[in-house]
């Protein structure tokens, strides 16, 4: 990854950001039930695409997860495939 992206989660707006150079460019929207959040949309600005800063604010949405001791459900397809291809995350799946 070319970008050095900063992560956050927005509790008022349900998702995680990325900014790149303060400008945030990857969200990641949830929906919270209770310990789970279902992880409802992943999208990235078109300029900043094909960069793994999607994949880099999934990884730190999840790592942020578990240090909560919530749970995922991925509806978004690409947030169900990211955890497919990432084993270390089974144990977050509502």
């Amino acid at each position: 990854m070319s970008d050095d992206v900063e992560t956050s989660r927005d509790e008022a707006r349900s998702r995680y950001e990325g900014r790149v150079d303060g400008k945030v460019v990857t969200v990641l929207d949830f929906v919270r039930r209770g310990d789970v959040l279902t992880l409802t949309h992943t999208g990235t600005e078109p300029a900043f695409r094909g960069r793994g800063l999607a994949s880099a604010v999934t990884e730190a949405a999840l790592d942020d997860v578990r240090r909560r001791g919530e749970k995922v459900r991925p509806s978004c397809p690409f947030a169900a495939a990211f955890l497919q291809d990432h084993p270390e995350y089974a144990d977050l799946r509502a």
